[in-house]
């Protein structure tokens, strides 16, 4: 069978690195917030091109942590996109802010500025909720239009957090993700680009007085030692362990990050025009955590590629202003038509770095039967 994500593939490129990686810390035995961390939190800085960077234990505590200290609290409104994984909205709520959604754009699935600019308008008309911060999110692995995005954040006195579960060492006009914003949020799931063997994340941003509350926050809201705790906080460490994996994987992201623009070209020469290809705007080097295409036939490929033992998926199939556990905020189908539509056809291929142009020609056979006939 076609794995979806091979980690078993570069895990045989890794073998004997990584066993040995993860022996030195069963030695040394420092498996909370061993040296391997702070090498880590080192040598992300230096990839995402930020001042500090701090590991934690997922890429849903690296977005709690940084709403946390961004004071989020009930009254606030936080703008993000309606398409996206639950973790975004759901780390919004927890604070006891509001969600409110800006719509996206039909081609790269990312948020429309323009719709944010109308949701941030129609908030402060409505005189209910004070606008606090912009969430937005890399999906798939291609960043956001910051330019734009900031030009709002800028124009309301509104600090951006960058959701960059799926986007770390994606590229946009000249700077890597996730670099952009107050403060940048990745996770290290394993079928992420960079993954771990286990769950992961970080946060990465330049300001020093927002990292030393967030190492505080990451540590039960820790002040000079262990007992002395000055604020409510988390327990949300990196284990060393995946700290020691993620330095053996970090070795060959950039090589991967290649590798996977390759898969992408094949796919769209095989598939451009058969089915509605994920666009990436210029400028842009995305590092293609997903490959998702869309099409109306999407049932009937999934169907005929399960039958081949080909596996497909999809992100994501109901926008986060229709789950139930959004209901209280009052959207209703049809606020956001863009992303309703984009949910109504969405699927997801084999994405990894390792496949080759032969298995891409595969699962381009299979598709172009069904949308052919």
């Amino acid at each position: 069978m076609i794995p979806f994500i091979d980690l078993k593939g570069q895990y045989a490129k890794l073998e004997e690195n990584v066993d040995k990686a993860i022996k030195k810390v069963l030695m040394h035995g420092q498996y909370i917030l061993g040296p391997e961390v702070a090498e880590l939190e080192k040598q992300l800085a230096e990839f995402a091109g930020t001042k500090y960077c701090l590991a934690c234990s997922s890429g849903t505590d690296a977005l709690l942590m940084a709403m946390m200290v961004m004071d989020f609290k009930a009254g606030d409104a936080v703008f993000t996109t309606p398409f996206t994984f639950f973790a975004t909205v759901e780390t919004i709520a927890l604070t006891g802010a509001t969600p409110v959604f800006a719509d996206v754009e039909p081609d790269t699935y990312n948020m429309d500025p323009a719709k944010l600019r109308e949701a941030i308008l129609k908030v402060k008309a409505e005189g209910k909720l004070t606008p606090k911060a912009i969430v937005a999110v890399d999906i798939f692995g291609q960043c956001a239009d910051y330019d734009a995005i900031s030009a709002i954040a800028d124009e309301f006195g509104l600090p951006i957090i960058e959701d960059a579960a799926q986007s770390m060492g994606a590229v946009y006009k000249g700077k890597r993700a996730p670099s952009f914003g107050k403060i940048g949020c990745t996770s290290f799931f394993p079928a992420k680009p960079l993954g771990c063997y286990g769950d992961g994340g970080a946060v990465f941003t330049d300001d020093k007085d927002l990292y030393d509350i967030m190492y505080s926050i990451l540590v039960h809201g820790r002040g000079g030692d262990k007992y002395d705790n000055i604020r409510l906080g988390l327990n949300a460490r990196l284990d060393t362990i995946q700290a020691a994996v993620l330095l053996e994987k970090l070795k060959l992201f950039e090589n991967e990050i290649e590798l996977r623009q390759q898969v992408t070209k094949w796919y769209k020469e095989e598939l451009d025009g058969v089915l509605q290809i994920p666009v990436v705007k210029e400028g842009n080097v995305s590092v293609w955590a997903q490959y998702c295409p869309m099409s109306p036939k999407f049932e009937a490929i999934q169907a005929a590629l399960k039958e081949a033992d080909i596996p497909s998926a999809r992100y994501y199939p109901i926008p986060m202003h229709l789950l139930g556990a959004m209901k209280y905020l009052g959207y209703k189908k049809g606020d956001m038509p863009v992303a309703e539509k984009i949910a109504e056809t969405i699927f997801a291929l084999p994405m990894h770095p390792y496949l080759d142009q032969a298995t891409v020609k595969k699962i381009a056979s299979v598709i172009k039967s069904v949308v052919n006939k």
